[in-house]
C-alpha cells in the first residue's frame, strides 16, 4: 500500500519501521515540529519519528496545524491508499480523514472504549487495571470514538509505563501490519457505549508522591510515572525521584520513614523504594543512595 504515516514519539517508531519492512510505500511522514532541546534548551530537537524517517530517506513534513486548505491539499496530493496514525499529537480535520482512499487507521494503546485520550497507559496503571492492550481503530472526528478493526490484550502485572509503552509499541506495530495485510477481511466493530473512560493528559504535579492511599496505590503511582516524569518526594528542599518500589509490611504515620532501608509508611501498609534518582544525577539503587545521603528513621517525607 501507499501510506501516509503520522506519529511523533518513540511509541510510533516501531510502527513506521514495521510498515517499511513489510514492503509498504511510505509516501510521506507527518510528525510534530522539532522542539527546543539539548542543554538549556538550545537548538531544536527533531522527534524520534522524524529521525527514523530521515535515516530511511523518507520525506518528512512538520506542519504546526492541518486546518489550512493549503496543508490539506498537499496531503491529498500524496494520493495515498491509507494513513496510519500513532500518537501524532495533532487533531485531524475531516478533510484529512477523508483524503486517503481507505481513510485513517490509528494505533491506540488501550482496549477501547476504555481510556480514550492522551495518556491511556499511565491511567490504566494508576487505576489498577489487570490488563490493557492495543486497538486498531478507524479514525473519525470524535476523540478515539471510531469503529475498532482489531485488538490485542496484554497483562499489566508490575510493569512500568515505560515497560508497557515499549511492549505496546512493538505489538501495535505488528498488529497494524497484520491488519493491513488482511484489511479486506476485517469488519469494523462499533465501540460499545458502556465502559467509556477518558485518559486525560498527565500533569507533572500528579507525580508528587501521595502516601495517604494504601501502599498498592502508591506503588502504582511509582510505576505509572516511570521513567518520566518520575514519581517523587521532597526532603530538605531536594527532590528524589522514585523509579521503582516494592510493597512491604509496615505501619506508621503517613509518609514517615519506618526503617533504615527507606521503608515509607502509607495510609495502609508501606512501600520500599528500590531505585531512586537525585536531581542532576543518574538513577541508583537505594542502598547506594543511603550510603552517601542517609535518611534517618522517623523523618516525614513530603
Amino acid at each position: 500500500m501507499r501510506i501516509i504515516f503520522m506519529g511523533t514519539p518513540e511509541f510510533a517508531v516501531p510502527a513506521l519501521v514495521a510498515l517499511v519492512e513489510a514492503g509498504h510505500e511510505i509516501a510521506a511522514v507527518y510528525t510534530q515540529p522539532p522542539r527546543p532541546g539539548g542543554r538549556r534548551g538550545r537548538g531544536l530537537t527533531p522527534s524520534p519519528v522524524q529521525r527514523e524517517a530521515e535515516l530511511r530517506g523518507i520525506e518528512v513534513r512538520c506542519p504546526v496545524s492541518l486546518k489550512g486548505a493549503e496543508e490539506q491539499a498537499a496531503l491529498a496530493a500524496l494520493d495515498a491508499d491509507i494513513a496510519v496514525v500513532a500518537a501524532y499529537g495533532l487533531i485531524l480535520p475531516q478533510a484529512v480523514l477523508d483524503a486517503p482512499r481507505l481513510g485513517c487507521l490509528n494505533i491506540h494503546a488501550s482496549i477501547l472504549p476504555r481510556w480514550r485520550g492522551a495518556a491511556p497507559i499511565q491511567r490504566a496503571i494508576l487505576a489498577g487495571d489487570p490488563t490493557t492492550g492495543v486497538t486498531i481503530m478507524q479514525m473519525e472526528a470524535g476523540l478515539d470514538t471510531g469503529p475498532m478493526i482489531a485488538t490485542l490484550r496484554t497483562t499489566i502485572d508490575r510493569k512500568t509505563a515505560g515497560d508497557l509503552t515499549q511492549e505496546l509499541a512493538e505489538r501495535g506495530a505488528q498488529l497494524m501490519v497484520g491488519t493491513l495485510r488482511d484489511l479486506a477481511f476485517h469488519r469494523p466493530v462499533t465501540q460499545p457505549e458502556d465502559g467509556v473512560t477518558y485518559a486525560k493528559k498527565i500533569d507533572k504535579a500528579e507525580a508528587r508522591l501521595d502516601f495517604t492511599p494504601d501502599a498498592e496505590q502508591v506503588e502504582r503511582q511509582v510505576r505509572a510515572f516511570a521513567p518520566a516524569p518520575g514519581a517523587f518526594f521532597e526532603l530538605d528542599g531536594e527532590r528524589f525521584k522514585v523509579l521503582a518500589a516494592d510493597v512491604v509490611e509496615g505501619e506508621g504515620p503517613v509518609g514517615v520513614i519506618l526503617g533504615e532501608d527507606l521503608t515509607i509508611a502509607c495510609g495502609s501498609g508501606a512501600i520500599r523504594p528500590t531505585i531512586v534518582q537525585r536531581a542532576g544525577r543518574p538513577a541508583m539503587a537505594v542502598a547506594d543512595l543511603l550510603r552517601g545521603r542517609p535518611i534517618p528513621v522517623g523523618v516525614v517525607l513530603g
